[in-house]
């Protein structure tokens, strides 16, 4: 499946029970030459809250389980409702740390209440001792200093939609040096977790380009939680107005968010397409 070009391998675990694979096994899935190729992979399972309807765990191309996929939650939707595992709507999922509530759209597109964006360094987790700072509006930016020579304005934004991101703005997405950079943000001590490296690029205040290189799979076609992360910190910048469509390279998303009212994060709004490609089986 994908969502706006970010793909997915996604597992039934609710007929049948993978939870003794191994990193290795899912990094051979994931392999776009060994295995059937994906970003990410998910793994539908029952919900053991009672709170949620179903539960999915992520493994990224490298392995490793991660907390949250924006792309991937509405991916899941499409796969539950396309395999008549569940038809109410909206459904209630439960992720790492949280439960989500996601909604099937008429037109084929996939509301995801995404929860409120986190601040807090330790929740993040990120540690920004030693880093040069300055505040843009209402956002602290950090300096990250990397092993190589500066090229444009290094200074990020950094929050957590489930999952740890880093947000700088760019003049030009497209020249912007992801894939020489991306690696050593997500690298980055100042982050115990690794995180997500976002660019993102104004176009107006409702509209801008994004590209993101995700912890663990590389620079993606779209990272829905990296969108509501790159939205979330422009508006805190002052650049940007509720609502924003995001372009990404595989397709558009809007993010919503209604900012802090008093003092309490509002929770971010993601809506996009999910589509299946294909179905089949493989021998592990």
């Amino acid at each position: 499946m994908h969502g706006a070009g970010n793909d997915f391998i996604v597992l039934n675990g609710i007929d049948q029970d993978l939870s003794g694979l191994t990193r290795e096994q899912w990094q051979t899935l994931a392999h776009r030459q060994f295995g059937i190729g994906a970003d990410q992979i998910l793994l539908v399972e029952k919900a053991t809250r009672a709170d949620a309807d179903f539960k999915y765990r992520i493994f990224n191309a490298d392995g490793g389980e991660v907390e949250q996929c924006g792309n991937g939650s509405r991916c899941f939707v499409r796969f539950v409702i396309d395999q008549n595992l569940s038809d109410k709507n909206p459904l209630r999922v439960e992720v790492a740390h949280t439960v989500l509530t996601l909604k099937s759209h008429p037109d084929g597109q996939i509301e995801v209440d995404m929860g409120a964006p986190i601040f807090e360094h330790s929740h993040i987790p990120f540690n920004s001792n030693g880093l040069a700072s300055m505040q843009k509006f209402h956002e602290t930016l950090y300096a990250l200093s990397l092993d190589m020579p500066a090229t444009h304005d290094s200074f990020v934004g950094v929050l957590s939609m489930g999952n740890p991101h880093a947000v700088q703005l760019v003049s030009d997405v497209a020249s912007a040096p992801v894939l020489e950079e991306g690696p050593s943000i997500e690298q980055h001590p100042a982050f115990p977790n690794r995180v997500n490296a976002g660019y993102m690029q104004i176009v107006n205040r409702n509209e801008i380009q994004l590209r993101v290189y995700e912890r663990g799979a590389g620079e993606t076609l779209a990272c829905g939680t990296g969108a509501c992360a790159a939205v979330v910190s422009g508006i805190r910048r002052g650049l940007l107005d509720s609502p924003v469509r995001v372009h990404t390279r595989g397709g558009d998303l809007q993010i919503a968010w209604g900012g802090l009212v008093n003092g309490i994060a509002q929770n971010v709004i993601m809506t996009g397409p999910a589509v299946t490609v294909f179905e089949g089986k493989t021998t592990i």
